[in-house]
């Protein structure tokens, strides 16, 4: 039986080949055109995709099409794929990110990110206050 990791793993390996560096031709593959363009054009593509999940929401909520909504994130989910496949990272590593959140209050998450983020800073600022 083939499970949802499996099929996002299978599209990832799919996009992987599209990589320049695996034989990708920007001329005859979406995934490699955007990869070729760089990031200005994937992360364009994430936001512009990001809007109509939000647009197919919006109209969910007042009686439209909801598979339109399913559709949507379909293509925001392929394209945060380009994306990670382009920064080496994999659906796997979102899987293990929100299998180590499962359980916790999203509550308690956000606020340990910005206990997390503040050390950083202190510890930034520490080393740039040293003398060189």
């Amino acid at each position: 039986m083939t499970t949802s990791q499996d099929s996002l793993a299978a599209l990832a390996a799919v996009i992987e080949s599209r990589k320049a560096a695996n034989g990708g031709d920007p001329e005859g593959s979406y995934v490699a055109r955007l990869l070729h363009k760089g990031p200005d054009a994937f992360l364009k593509k994430i936001g512009e995709e990001a809007t109509e999940v939000v647009m197919a929401a919006k109209d969910a909520d007042h009686g439209g099409d909801k598979a339109k909504l399913v559709g949507e994130v379909a293509d925001l989910w392929f394209h945060s794929m380009i994306a990670l496949a382009h920064y080496g990272l994999a659906p796997a590593d979102v899987i293990a990110e929100l299998e180590r959140r499962a359980g916790t209050s999203g509550i308690e998450e956000k606020a340990l990110r910005k206990v997390l983020a503040r050390e950083a800073q202190a510890a930034q600022a520490s080393r740039e206050a040293e003398p060189k």
